[in-house]
């Protein structure tokens, strides 16, 4: 395992190129890091984005931290320097749990390495280690699929919100990879994707990835959800998550609360598709989990169309809590967890 290379990342062992998220559909512009301060700004600025893409990326961005320090002869000193390089890649995404699952599987590996092991040889070992999480990534995210598309009949439409595909992981995706799966068992599934405002990646990211997988996709606004879910064109709804508590409450992007009680209100199941690795087993409700605040000007505009003046008050949550009572069941790769989910949540940990 020396590079990898999907449609939303390429590892060339010298640096990580990136998707530029921001630009799709319209343009398929990439970024190239050099250096773990090249991977913290394309976090942070949403060159990449969705918490298991998100770990992924950290987890090179330490590598790249390592080898930009690998000159360093004193082992304390170069341990001294990747823990600010863990400090700058944390800083970028609050809510992502992913993240910090994936730096904090670094530095463990890291330090149990540094009492025996050359410099050159640690950085060796942190690349090997970054690979692997990405290529554990795509096998849990095809396990995924496996088991959540038993919850899918032949003919089921499907209501997504923001993005949980190839883009928001290293590859296939979480939510859409469900859909992916099981359409691949030869189940005939239709898609409405709701435009995910402020930042449009349903319209901007999810559509362009199902209408190139062949999936047949509607377009909705978000303000549309309620209604069509009225007319009984919804049979189930699928999202991804950033963070998921204990308790099974789950942070995902602003919106999916409102999808989460308008499928309550219509009888309609909510099912969350994550990797175990987005459960944050330290958080015992969605009170404790932060939710990022993104720049204002986000809602100010649509892309680079301005809608309000800049003495407008604006809110820019970039994620809600959907309370557990509201989720149906939560889709990993061991298994679909159930209620009470307090307890076999933590029956997996």
């Amino acid at each position: 395992m020396e590079k990898i290379k999907t449609m939303t990342m390429e590892w060339t062992g010298n640096s990580l190129i990136l998707i530029d998220q921001r630009y799709l559909p319209i343009e398929e512009k990439y970024v190239e890091c050099q250096n773990y301060l090249d991977v913290a700004n394309s976090i942070k600025e949403m060159v990449v984005r969705g918490a298991p893409a998100i770990g992924a990326t950290a987890a090179f961005g330490f590598v790249l931290g390592a080898k930009e320090f690998s000159y360093l002869s004193d082992k304390n000193l170069f341990l001294n320097k990747l823990e600010e390089v863990k400090n700058s890649l944390s800083k970028t995404r609050p809510t992502a749990v992913n993240l910090f699952w994936a730096l904090n599987r670094m530095d463990k590996l890291l330090k149990d390495n540094l009492p025996t092991k050359e410099i050159n040889d640690l950085v060796t070992i942190l690349e090997e280690e970054a690979l692997k999480i990405a290529y554990e990534d795509i096998e849990i995210n095809k396990q995924i699929g496996k088991n959540g598309e038993a919850l899918l009949n032949d003919g089921d439409t499907v209501l997504t919100h923001c993005n949980a595909g190839a883009l928001a992981t290293v590859d296939y995706g979480t939510a859409l990879g469900v859909i992916r799966a099981a359409v691949e068992n030869g189940k005939d599934i239709q898609v409405y994707a709701d435009e995910t405002r402020p930042y449009l990646q349903g319209a901007r990211l999810t559509v362009w990835e199902l209408v190139k997988s062949g999936i047949k996709t509607t377009l909705i606004t978000d303000n549309m959800a309620g209604w069509v879910m009225k007319q009984g064109k919804i049979n189930a709804v699928i999202v991804g998550a950033d963070r998921i508590a204990r308790n099974g409450d789950v942070a995902n992007k602003i919106g999916t609360y409102s999808v989460a009680v308008l499928a309550k209100r219509h009888g309609i199941p909510f099912y969350v598709a994550a990797p175990l690795s987005t459960i944050d087993i330290e958080t015992k409700n969605g009170e404790g989990i932060p939710i990022e605040e993104r720049n204002h000007n986000e809602v100010r505009f649509c892309h680079k169309t301005r809608l309000v003046t800049d003495d407008v008050n604006v809110y820019n949550p970039a994620f809600d809590v959907t309370p557990n009572e509201l989720v149906t069941a939560i889709i990993t790769e061991k298994m679909v967890i159930r209620p009470p989910y307090e307890i076999n949540i933590v029956k997996l940990f």
